[in-house]
């Protein structure tokens, strides 16, 4: 069926999107589980794929006479250390977001307080302000930056 489409992470994690029940609490014991199930596989993703760029890495490495040749590899390796680091930081990220799940401040806004909702943390699961206090912080980030 169409109305079946698979998230990415939540593919990852293997499950489906939330059902909420009627009348249950905004962040209960089974909402903060399938969360952790959802960030602890994408973490676990990641931390597998800077293994594998480090070992790569390993394995390419060579040491070409031709200038031109190791100027490319050393592009190659600049690109897959850039994104490497961006892979640990958003680990750093998912362990904060895992910490907040512990402490049960997960879900809610950091700005406002409301809830975040489960639609928008299972498309970005390390959301920490509701859209509209994200909205309004990108726009000030925009006029103080440009």
């Amino acid at each position: 069926m169409a109305d079946k489409k698979s998230l990415g992470l939540l593919a990852l994690a293997g499950v489906e999107p939330y059902v909420e029940k009627k009348n249950e609490e905004y962040m209960c014991d089974e909402q903060y589980e399938h969360f952790s199930k959802i960030l602890n596989a994408w973490r676990t993703q990641l931390r597998e794929e800077v293994d594998r760029t480090l070992s790569h890495m390993q394995d390419e490495a060579a040491n070409f006479p031709d200038p031109v040749d190791r100027a490319s590899q050393e592009e190659e390796f600049a690109l897959e250390l850039r994104t490497r680091d961006r892979e640990r930081k958003l680990i750093k990220k998912i362990e904060k977001t895992l910490g907040l799940i512990k402490s049960g401040d997960f879900g809610f806004c950091k700005t406002c307080g409301i809830e975040i909702g489960i639609r928008r943390l299972e498309a970005r699961p390390t959301a920490d302000q509701c859209i509209d206090c994200k909205t309004l912080s990108e726009i000030k980030e925009k006029q103080l930056g440009g």
